[in-house]
């Protein structure tokens, strides 16, 4: 059976100060869930947000990963680098590095092997746009961008990845996929997967990453095959946080 798994993404948000606050406050509800978590920070509070965590079962990860080991590459952020301050997650691909910074589907593949060769898990970050759903493209734009890194890494290599679908409408617009519109595209996603490998098919974690809230995420974690979220805003705030961790 699946562990769920729940990640906050925190952007370009908070201070030093808040960003221990907010690790403080999340480590102190997490209870007895058993369910795997996990927070995405700038790429500045890795240290003293790590600190924090050390001890407990909230993950640190981070929000992007260069896509190569090392060199003449000013700005960039290596696996290597990031492997120092224990990371266990980076995402790849997230629409808004898509969107704003020019990432493609190669380079996003680049990312995602980047990170496992150091050991740290890929949140392959995945989705459609209003424009692409509405002209029913969804499921050929995702199967693109696994595609991407099939052909770059193998199906094997999600043995050790997780993938996040993103509905690009959804985030930060206020809109959020109804429960059966999310669960039709992770149970696309889950199938064509097993077309390739079934024993990976059943035991990636495939979240949703399209605005959850506290009022909304225990219905899409109901979903057969959507195994937790990829929290944007509402990681912000550790009450709201928690209230997500805690409908799993």
């Amino acid at each position: 059976m699946r562990q769920s798994l729940v990640v906050g993404n925190w952007k370009m948000n908070g201070t030093r100060a808040s960003s221990i606050l907010l690790s403080q406050g999340i480590v102190a509800g997490l209870g007895s869930n058993s369910a795997q978590i996990a927070v995405c920070v700038p790429y500045v509070f890795l240290a003293s947000v790590g600190e924090i965590i050390k001890d407990s079962r909230l993950a640190l990860g981070v929000q992007n990963v260069a896509d190569k080991p090392a060199g003449a590459f000013t700005g960039e952020i290596s696996a290597t680098m990031l492997n120092e301050f224990g990371c266990k997650y980076a995402l790849v691909g997230h629409s808004e590095r898509r969107s704003y910074y020019g990432d493609t589907n190669e380079s996003v593949a680049a990312r995602f092997s980047q990170a496992q060769a150091e050991n740290i898990v890929p949140i392959l970050c995945i989705g459609e746009t209003l424009e692409q759903r509405e002209q029913n493209q969804t499921f050929d734009v995702v199967n693109e961008q696994i595609d991407a890194v099939i052909n770059l890494t193998g199906i094997q290599a999600f043995n050790s990845a997780v993938i996040a679908y993103e509905p690009v409408w959804a985030i930060g617009t206020g809109k959020t996929a109804s429960d059966e519109q999310a669960q039709e595209v992770h149970q696309h996603i889950r199938q064509y997967i097993a077309a390739k490998d079934q024993v990976i098919a059943d035991k990636i974690q495939i979240l949703y990453g399209g605005s959850a809230k506290p009022d909304n995420a225990k219905g899409l974690f109901a979903m057969p095959d959507i195994d937790g979220g990829l929290i944007g805003g509402a990681s912000l705030d550790a009450e709201s946080f928690l209230k997500i961790y805690h409908s799993i």
